[in-house]
């Protein structure tokens, strides 16, 4: 976990939720080289020095920002994907999970991708992290016979590239929703794949 000092009471909690929404919003407008602390402080509504007692410096709220951004959203897929019945229901769930909580969080396209440049290390972890567990998930479907016996590795980086792209096209690049349709011809897609035998 990047460098914080978590809070111990509420009030404590929501000036560092501030905190935390200021700076994604900022990074994602601005980029992390055009962003100062102030800037954060200014936008979060607090003095400069309430940011220090939280955090050493701004690549501390940047790494922060992505691991508990990655790490919420890892726990919304599994909360939404409880009861689903098969791992193909598993899959659509947190495809639109995924897309769900990007609309809510815009920006972070942006900061993951800009990550490459501020911290390649986090960049990578990331994206590591989330294969991991998807790897766990995919082995277990496919012991029980529910998928077809490839590379788990494999599928879990071309799952997590389809994910990745639909929701740059259509939250990213044309500014709206992923409509559900969309998420059905993903699933058409796994299920059947590309090409006819």
């Amino acid at each position: 976990m990047a460098s914080v000092n978590l809070p111990k009471t509420a009030k404590g909690q929501e000036t560092l939720e501030k905190i935390c929404r200021a700076a994604e919003q900022l990074f994602a407008e601005k980029g992390y080289y055009n962003t100062s602390v102030v800037d954060i402080t200014a936008a979060a509504s607090v003095a400069p020095g309430t940011f220090y007692i939280y955090f050493e410096d701004k690549i501390s709220v940047f790494r922060y920002l992505l691991e508990n951004l990655g790490h919420t959203l890892r726990r919304e897929i599994e909360i939404a994907a409880t009861g689903c019945a098969t791992r193909y229901d598993q899959e659509y769930i947190g495809f639109k999970t995924f897309f769900d909580f990007v609309s809510k969080h815009r920006g972070l396209y942006k900061i993951i991708w800009e990550a490459q440049f501020v911290d390649n290390d986090l960049f990578r972890d990331y994206y590591e992290k989330f294969a991991e567990r998807y790897v766990s998930k995919l082995k277990a479907a496919q012991k029980a016979g529910e998928m077809t016996d490839i590379d788990p590795r494999i599928l879990a980086y071309s799952l997590i590239g389809i994910s990745n792209f639909i929701g740059l096209k259509w939250i990213i690049f044309d500014g709206k929703p992923v409509p559900d349709e969309v998420i059905h011809e993903i699933m058409r897609f796994i299920r059947r794949g590309a090409f006819s035998t």
